[in-house]
């Protein structure tokens, strides 16, 4: 049985969870696109259900959206945040739904899924992480009320969305080595003293992109008048709820725990000055005006990391509308039998590999660490002996066959810190880049807001 403290973990927990599986989804503060006129938009799917939004060809129903309200005031009540008034929660809510439905609807474009399978190693994991199975994962979400089905629905949704957002966004943000250089000179190792993570709560009234002066000087002096409640004495969580255009606004603004080099850069500057409890004045970034608060930070000395590194070499066929995955994987069949029988591996690679950057040096990928590839590339080459080519097997790339041909472990502090550093400058560059991409997502689309409080005004 669960009870007392252990009860208590586990709730505070899975709210946590649900934090991270519902973020990501900014509500943008610009009235929703008018696009010329379409066919008549899907009627309801029943005649007591009313639809509150239209979103291209599909719909959002009241109760959709009720049953979305619901799993955020329970989040909200069990972080202790006072509750917003309904229309302002409903609203806030509606747009998160509108922002999922528009990623859901390209995923669809661009054949992204994440299947049953799939889905489920990713439940494991997370009950795994938390020292629980997936049956006790089922019976902590029931005694807070959630569904396990609302449960799987939501984090595939996360899978979806984090996979279409590196697809669409975070793979074409491309760091240079002088950009990693001129980090690092700037941003020597943390020593002790030096704070290396921050627990940040954040206020965003964003701006559209090509703002005039007078949208900027309204979204200033909305901010301003922000701050002015704050300093008040007003709830900076219940403040987020109620005005934040920011991803986390039904969080209550809350960032979680960030290692200083994860820090946004419009946040950098107050996350090294603030004490706890303290928040900053509005800062200007291209997305709008930001409130910064520190709840928390931390400091010490990161461990000295190993790495281990294998080096490998393979061969890469792409399928399209004329290569089928089982072409695909048959020609990779035949190269292997001959790879086996003798065949030298580079004149091969060279050949017929469709990886272009590594068929020029005969396959080889040099030295790889832990993290450099795909998940899929990475489990099968961590199966193989040096020497071993792997059978055929598929990436998000296509398919590959793989020779292992040597390991090691090395020290890695100065690999660590430029992965780091080119982690660091590429998280900072794509808050904006996605915080932009899902702003045209919603310009390009039909949208069309059913809610009360809106057509009363």
């Amino acid at each position: 049985m669960w009870i007392g403290e252990r009860m208590r973990k586990t709730r505070r927990w899975f709210l946590a969870w649900l934090g991270l599986c519902l973020v990501g989804m900014p509500a943008l503060a610009a009235p929703p696109h008018k696009a010329p006129p379409r066919a008549a938009p899907p009627a309801a799917p029943k005649e007591l259900d009313a639809i509150v939004a239209v979103v291209n060809d599909d719909v959002i129903t009241r109760s959709e959206l009720e049953a979305q309200v619901q799993t955020i005031i329970a989040q909200l009540r069990g972080r202790g945040t006072p509750l917003p008034e309904r229309p302002v929660l409903e609203k806030q809510v509606l747009e998160r739904m509108i922002g999922n439905r528009l990623q859901m609807q390209r995923a669809k474009q661009l054949g992204i899924e994440v299947d049953d399978a799939r889905l489920m190693q990713a439940i494991t994991s997370i009950a795994e992480r938390n020292n629980l199975s997936v049956d006790q994962l089922r019976g902590v979400l029931t005694s807070e009320g959630i569904s396990f089905n609302q449960f799987r629905e939501d984090t595939r949704l996360q899978l979806i969305t984090g996979q279409l957002q590196a697809q669409e966004v975070m793979n074409r943000i491309g760091v240079t080595e002088q950009e990693i250089d001129l980090y690092l000179k700037n941003e020597p190792p943390p020593k002790p003293e030096k704070r290396v993570g921050v627990h940040l709560f954040h206020i965003l009234i964003a701006v559209p992109e090509g703002a005039s002066p007078d949208e900027l000087q309204r979204a200033k002096k909305k901010a301003s008048e922000v701050v002015a409640k704050l300093r008040g004495g007003a709830d900076f969580a219940q403040m987020a709820v109620s005005v934040s255009d920011g991803r986390q606004a039904l969080e209550g603004g809350d960032l979680g725990w960030l290692a200083m080099a994860q820090v946004p850069s419009v946040a950098v500057e107050p996350s090294e000055r603030l004490e706890r409890g303290e928040f900053s004045d509005p800062i200007r970034s291209p997305s709008g005006f930001h409130i910064i608060k520190m709840v928390d930070y931390k400091g010490g000395e990161p461990p000295r990391p190993v790495l281990a590194q294998t080096q490998a070499r393979h061969i890469l066929i792409k399928t399209n509308e004329l290569v089928a995955d089982d072409d695909a994987r048959k020609r990779l069949e035949q190269l292997r039998i001959r790879l086996v029988g003798g065949d030298n591996f580079a004149n091969l690679a060279r050949a017929h590999s469709e990886d272009t950057a590594s068929a020029v040096r005969g396959g080889e990928l040099g030295w790889v660490s832990t993290g450099d590839t795909v998940p899929q590339f990475e489990r099968v080459m961590g199966t193989l002996q040096p020497g071993e080519i792997s059978e055929p097997f598929k990436t998000p790339f296509g398919w590959h066959i793989v020779q292992v041909q040597d390991r090691r472990k090395e020290d890695g502090t100065d690999q660590m810190r430029r992965k780091k550093a080119e982690a660091a400058i590429k998280e900072r560059k794509s808050s904006e880049a996605i915080e932009l991409w899902l702003r045209r997502l919603r310009a390009e689309a039909y949208i069309e807001v059913r809610l009360a409080s809106d057509e009363k005004q």
